[in-house]
């Protein structure tokens, strides 16, 4: 089910670029000892050579984790599997602000870098930042891909699946929390900074 007429979804131009929307992934890190996670449809190949794999990911400047991994230069993408609705409901429908751990419970190992990483997934891949950019309300991260592992088989949970398959009650919670997130966002929308990042600044 989209968004309904009067929610976050409902305008044309936004509605018009939910086609161009990415699977859902989740997206672990961490900094200066405190890990975390959260959900987002916004990380993609980004390199056209086999032999430099990298991804990218776009993440809102009020996400907890924004920070995380602009210190630390870390970040793990996940590709979920149709079947892990739990899963997105632990890492996305809270705050780090709110918990004291997202992970907790989760089969998580420390990944080649240090940072965590989720066991009982499609695929994971840990990234090291390689280039940040403003993007107003978002950084832009670029990653190399330092570490991959395979995991379980199944259908890959896609932006659209999610949408039609979210019950009634946790679709409002969903749309409630983006249009809240999207007010939040909209006047740092409009001030890009052209600024280098400047590197890790802790470990993770």
């Amino acid at each position: 089910m989209e968004a309904t007429s009067s929610g976050p979804g409902s305008h044309p131009v936004y509605a018009l670029l939910r086609h161009l929307t990415l699977p859902v992934v989740a997206i672990t890190t961490s900094a200066g000892g405190r890990a975390n996670g959260f959900i987002v449809n916004s990380a993609q190949r980004a390199s056209l050579v086999p032999s430099v794999p990298r991804i990218s990911l776009l993440v809102s400047k009020t996400n907890f984790s924004h920070d995380l991994i602009y210190a630390s230069g870390l970040f793990g993408v996940h590709l979920l599997r149709t079947d892990q609705f739990d899963l997105i409901y632990q890492l996305g429908f809270r705050s780090g602000r709110d918990v004291p751990d997202k992970l907790e419970g989760l089969p998580v190992r420390t990944g080649v870098t240090g940072c965590p990483m989720l066991e009982d997934v499609r695929a994971a891949f840990e990234c090291r930042v390689v280039n940040a950019m403003d993007a107003g309300s978002a950084t832009f991260f670029l990653g190399d891909v330092v570490d991959v592992r395979d995991g379980t088989p199944g259908d890959i949970m896609t932006s659209t699946f999610f949408r039609q398959n979210l019950p009634p009650d946790r679709l409002r919670v969903y749309e409630a929390q983006l249009e809240a997130a999207q007010k939040k966002l909209e006047p740092l929308a409009h001030q890009v900074a052209v600024r280098p990042w400047p590197g890790p600044t802790t470990g993770p």
